[in-house]
């Protein structure tokens, strides 16, 4: 038996899409032209699957930062800020980070993935748990797994089972931390954050909010779902990532408590990582300030959105259920979103296609996400390919029953 015969089904499935001529894992773009435009091959494409939010990563400000970082402080830092010291731009973007939060502490970390891995892992020892919404993200999951603590899961967005679980760990020893997603990545659905706060705070919980996909939509300055709700005195710790809305890589915990910093010395996947090059990192702080100055692109981006959104309802797709930057059409079934998402692709736009184990309810989507850098014009075109295509797989009426209904 050889090491990887383990994975055959997987094998399978991959080469079958391989030998199709339909697999969105190997996608390659010879060039990216902009937020939303790219080529593969001699083909123009429409860029409709890439998290950026507010189209900063062709900002000329935050381009400028990046290679000015570059010639003073060279490519990388070889190392973890625990080995190789701290670089004057990472206590930079922590200032930063923690003055747009209001925040005492801010900790910078080398991807999204790790922040969540790093701080859930830290946070909740053996003798703790954490309590999870059944839809986190893997790497929620993963960080909570990397850790000793017990793992609880709570129904999607259901606060009452929420407290059902905590009722169930009352007077069990160690501390609870409740962990949410702002707004979940795979149907854009936000969650009821009021209620969390109401919950946790009865059954004296912890409460940390990842706000990766919320940060730089939601809020009357971006801050995400807690500022939108008005319970950011409520969250004890938000979780959030550089490259959706700001463009580049890396991710941050922010958070009031006393004691924060000591997770710069407990935190194994903050420890043992190198740290941000320095031009990701002045890009940040820069992708940062024009969030903070540029109100107009979350403005944009709420327009482009909701064309979208109630384009493709209009359509008769089935969404879900609200209209964030995440617009997931729902198809029947893997093999249609494959198909869908190859004709889409052949015909000049990408997207997402989402599969279970990574989405909710064993769904199966076509999963496009919405830029403040798109035209009008993109997105009614997005539009008009989706109506062409759903109408000649029969995923949706034709043009003229829909017309006359």
């Amino acid at each position: 038996m050889g090491l990887f015969d383990k994975f055959a089904p997987t094998a399978a499935l991959y080469n079958q899409l391989e030998n199709a001529g339909a697999n969105p894992f190997n996608v390659a773009f010879e060039q990216v032209l902009s937020p939303t435009e790219a080529r593969i091959g001699d083909r123009a494409i429409l860029l409709l699957g890439t998290n950026n939010y507010l189209g900063l990563t062709y900002d000329p400000a935050v381009m400028a930062k990046a290679i000015e970082a570059i010639e003073l402080f060279g490519t990388g830092t070889t190392g973890s800020r625990i080995a190789n010291g701290s670089y004057d731009g990472h206590i930079r973007l922590e200032r930063a980070l923690a003055g747009f939060y209001g925040r005492k502490h801010a900790m910078v970390f080398s991807t999204g993935y790790q922040a969540n891995a790093g701080v859930l892992s830290t946070l909740a020892g053996k003798n703790d748990h954490l309590i999870l919404d059944a839809d986190s993200h893997a790497s929620i999951y993963d960080g909570s797994h990397l850790g000793h603590a017990q793992v609880t899961r709570f129904r999607h967005n259901d606060p009452d089972d929420l407290a059902k679980r905590l009722r169930r760990l009352a007077g069990m020893p160690g501390d609870k931390v409740v962990v949410v997603e702002g707004i979940y990545s795979m149907l854009g659905d936000t969650a009821p954050l009021r209620e969390f706060v109401q919950v946790k705070k009865e059954w004296g919980a912890y409460l940390v909010v990842d706000e990766a996909h919320s940060l730089g939509v939601l809020g009357e300055t971006g801050r995400g779902l807690a500022e939108a709700q008005g319970v950011e005195a409520d969250v004890d710790f938000i979780v959030g990532t550089f490259s959706k809305s700001l463009g580049g890589v890396g991710g941050f915990c922010v958070s009031d408590l006393d004691g924060f910093d000591i997770l710069r010395v407990t935190s194994r996947p903050y420890m043992f990582t190198a740290s941000l090059p320095p031009s990701v990192v002045a890009a940040t702080t820069e992708a940062l300030h024009q969030l903070r100055t540029r109100p107009a692109l979350r403005r944009q981006l709420r327009d482009n959105t909701g064309r979208l959104y109630a384009g493709l309802a209009d359509l008769g797709f089935s969404l879900g259920p609200e209209p964030n930057p995440v617009v997931s059409a729902i198809m029947p079934s893997p093999e249609a979103a494959f198909t869908f998402w190859t004709r889409l692709l052949e015909a000049g736009l990408y997207t997402n296609v989402s599969l279970p184990p990574a989405t909710p309810k064993g769904m199966a989507l076509l999963r496009s996400s919405v830029s403040a850098a798109h035209t009008l014009e993109q997105i009614d075109h997005a539009v008009d390919l989706f109506a062409q295509i759903g109408r000649e797989m029969g995923l949706i009426a034709p043009a003229q029953v829909r017309a006359a209904q």
